[in-house]
């Protein structure tokens, strides 16, 4: 059975009344790729827009994302993070000049409840974030492979195969 359905099958929290605290840690990736007209004003280092720097702008957006992510997430518990660290990552993408952004979000706790959606929550917002200030020069923005990459804490570890988390 999934852990968020009750026994009738209907949607419910997770009691974790009786559950250890333990230290809890997850770490999420979102890439974004930024086409070359977009990924031209990256050559300078950091876009500034009318909303601010770019990449500081969407780390921002990905730490407050990651501590709400139980006002966005229905049966998510509201955790208390300790710590959220958003980055941002340039790499070229191809020859046309397209640049591909890998987002790591970073959280952990002590807690009794893991921190997986809030990583997930925090890489996908800073992505949003970089989609919405990109558009005012195109809207050929592409978010990609959001995954969970590890976590630690709880019942059991988990690294994704292939990761170098």
């Amino acid at each position: 059975m999934l852990s968020h359905l009750d026994a009738s099958n209907r949607p419910a929290m997770v009691n974790v009344g009786a559950k250890v605290v333990t230290a809890r840690t997850a770490h999420a990736i979102a890439v974004v790729w930024l086409p070359p007209a977009l990924a031209r004003l990256l050559e300078g280092g950091e876009i500034t827009g009318k909303k601010g720097p770019i990449f500081q702008t969407a780390s921002l957006a990905g730490v407050m994302g990651a501590k709400r992510t139980s006002d966005l997430i229905p049966l998510c518990h509201p955790l208390a993070l300790e710590d959220c660290q958003v980055s941002l990552t340039p790499r070229p993408a191809a020859a046309d000049g397209s640049v591909e952004v890998e987002v790591h979000c970073r959280v952990a706790l002590h807690g009794k409840t893991g921190v997986e959606m809030e990583a997930l929550t925090g890489a996908m917002v800073a992505a949003l974030t970089l989609y919405d200030m990109g558009k005012a020069v195109t809207h050929d923005i592409v978010i990609r492979d959001v995954r969970l990459v590890e976590k630690t804490g709880g019942k059991q570890d988990y690294h994704a195969p292939g990761s170098a988390a």
